[in-house]
């Protein structure tokens, strides 16, 4: 039989070591028990790439951390014994009730309704300039929390900022990721320090405590909560990448929601739960909130929803999901790092077939090309089943990571790909309320205006050289 003849002359031609290197590397990943893609591809990646695959694993791996999960589950116990248990009046959410209770459930107290006044900020000088504003007048405390931190104009200017606030005698925590933040060394924050700030770094990479995680495990989250009382996420980092006033035309093209009142809360348990895992401890959280209930104030129903490598439930990920999949009228996605895998790409084709407006922006290169090259591999399947997709012009590279489902709005800091759903930590403020869905759907009409869009007869008249580049990109699609 073929089958047969097929296995004899791998035998025969294949050296000894090299089965058997395939054999324990096969072994091992399928041990992990991550999805059938995902496994199927780091086998093929380490089976015929040894030395780059196993590169590859030791740096991109989907490695379970073991003893990092069980330390943060031990922040996360820590943090809620802290946390008050938010009264629930009669209320009940106007809109997308089950989804409601599903994020709840799925989130747990960090994920309960609340309402809020909020902004979206479309620009960075505009989010930095409100984060300034609610930075001077604080009066109790400032917790910051972020990816990246760049030691350039913006990221110095905001040391600065919370210098005097330290000075004046405001608890200020910032958390900063390992990886991330390289940039920002301990001589940045030394004035900080010295003003009586604390900074911490999440998983903190140095060559004396060096292990195998470099990219998995981060902090990809975005948060600030000043009082317990002013609260921002979305997609904006602190650099000049995203202040038009240092980079001109060339900043980046991103959003941001601050929120006020009683929403603010599941901001803050997120950014304690960070806190604690990076340091050991965490302050009692209840101090640093205000005594309201989950509705005393705010014009918008709000929920906070976490997620990260740490758990297995995939909060923000069932939350895509589930909307997009009940989607009646209109599904707008707009993300950087498009790499969708087979459940998201399913809803959104569903989606489209079933008569919803289906439409994805993207970046046209954005700053991860190769990734870009992956979600052109999406585009034909997408394409024949009626989800419309445009690619966004550079400059400005398109950054906002947002979804329109009918009347919900989802803003913060998660892209549409395997490293934000199940490898990274990230944070997103979903909006139970079709005055922002309006309004994050009139900023994608203006998107747009600066946008290609992509259609199938384009895709097959592709160069060979570029279609061939795209669907290598695409094997590697769960690793990225």
């Amino acid at each position: 039989m073929l089958g047969e003849d097929f296995w004899w002359l791998v035998a025969v031609s294949a050296p000894p070591l090299e089965i058997a290197w395939v054999l324990v590397a096969a072994t091992y990943i399928i041990l992990q028990r991550r999805s059938a893609h995902a496994t199927l591809a780091w086998i093929f990646a380490l089976a015929f790439f040894p030395l780059f695959g196993i590169l590859l694993y030791v740096v991109f791996g989907p490695r379970r951390f073991e003893r990092r999960k069980k330390r943060r589950a031990r922040a996360l116990d820590a943090v809620m014994r802290t946390t008050r248990v938010d009264s629930h009046p009669s209320e009940e959410p106007r809109l997308g009730s089950q989804l409601v209770r599903m994020l709840e459930r799925t989130v747990g107290r960090a994920g309960q309704p609340r309402r809020a006044d909020l902004v979206v900020h479309y620009d960075g000088d505009a989010k930095y300039a409100a984060l300034e504003r609610a930075i001077a007048e604080a009066k109790r405390h400032i917790h910051l929390e972020y990816y990246i931190w760049e030691p350039d104009r913006v990221g110095t200017r905001l040391r600065d900022r919370l210098i005097e606030r330290a000075k004046g005698g405001v608890e200020v925590r910032v958390l900063v990721d390992g990886f991330g933040s390289n940039k920002a060394h301990d001589r940045f924050w030394a004035p900080l320090r010295e003003a009586g700030g604390q900074v911490r770094r999440f998983n903190e990479l140095t060559l004396l405590r060096w292990r195998p995680r470099m990219v998995n495990f981060r902090t990809h989250r975005k948060i600030a909560v000043i009082d317990g009382e002013v609260g921002f996420t979305g997609g904006m980092n602190v650099a000049d990448v995203h202040s038009r006033e240092v980079s001109g035309d060339a900043a980046w093209r991103d959003t941001h929601v601050e929120l006020r009142g009683p929403g603010v809360k599941g901001l803050q348990v997120v950014f304690f739960e960070d806190w604690h895992y990076a340091g050991g401890d965490a302050p009692e959280v209840d101090e640093y909130l205000p005594d309201i209930g989950p509705f005393a104030s705010g014009d918008y129903l709000v929920q906070v929803v976490s997620s990260g490598p740490d758990e297995g439930l995939d909060a923000i990920h069932k939350l895509f999901f589930t909307s997009i999949a009940a989607a009646v009228r209109r599904v707008e996605l707009t993300t950087p790092y498009f790499v969708p895998d087979e459940t998201m790409l399913s809803a959104l084709m569903s989606a489209a077939l079933g008569g919803v407006d289906v439409t994805v922006l993207v970046p046209e290169g954005g700053d991860a090309p190769f990734v870009a090259a992956a979600a052109r591999s999406y585009y034909p399947e997408l394409l024949e089943a009626g989800v419309k997709i445009y690619e966004h012009r550079d400059p400005p590279v398109l950054h906002a990571k947002t979804l329109v489902v009918d009347d919900l709005a989802v803003i913060g800091t998660a892209n549409t790909d395997t490293r934000s759903f199940r490898l990274n930590f990230e944070v997103v403020v979903a909006i139970h309320d079709p005055r922002v869905a309006d309004a994050l759907s009139q900023k994608l009409r203006e998107d747009l205006e600066r946008s290609r869009r992509v259609t199938l007869s384009a895709m097959r008249r592709a160069p060979l050289h570029r279609r061939l580049y795209s669907s290598t990109a695409r094997l590697f699609s769960p690793l990225l």
